[in-house]
């Protein structure tokens, strides 16, 4: 039952991000990768508030492996950070990697003990 969960919430998250990323990027118009580094923020956050929730199980699967898990993109995170090095972009790859790390553990703390 689990695995069901956490697939059901895998795959909206994904699906999810895939057309937050779409429509924030193509809305921004900048070449730094601001669609990922909302993404990875908004969804730290929203991990932060599911954990310090008393929800159960099963919520947890669905919202924080599941969902929370897919929305979220280590690999797109790295790729896009590697790119922008690769552009000769070097203070912007600095700025999105480390303001991504240090406001997604600030994000998640907040909301972890705000709620």
């Amino acid at each position: 039952m689990d695995l069901i969960f956490v697939g059901i919430g895998g795959a909206l998250g994904s699906l999810t991000r895939y057309q937050a990323g779409k429509m924030i990027s193509r809305k921004s118009g900048i070449s730094f990768p601001i669609g990922t580094f909302l993404i990875n923020i908004t969804g730290a956050i929203l991990l932060g508030i599911v954990s310090s929730l008393d929800t159960g199980k099963n919520v947890y699967l669905l919202f924080g492996d599941g969902f929370l898990g897919a929305y979220t993109t280590f690999s797109t995170f790295m790729y896009e950070g590697f790119q922008l090095f690769q552009d000769n972009k070097k203070l912007n790859a600095l700025i999105y990697i480390l303001s991504s790390l240090v406001l997604g553990i600030l994000g998640y703390t907040l909301a972890y003990y705000l709620i």
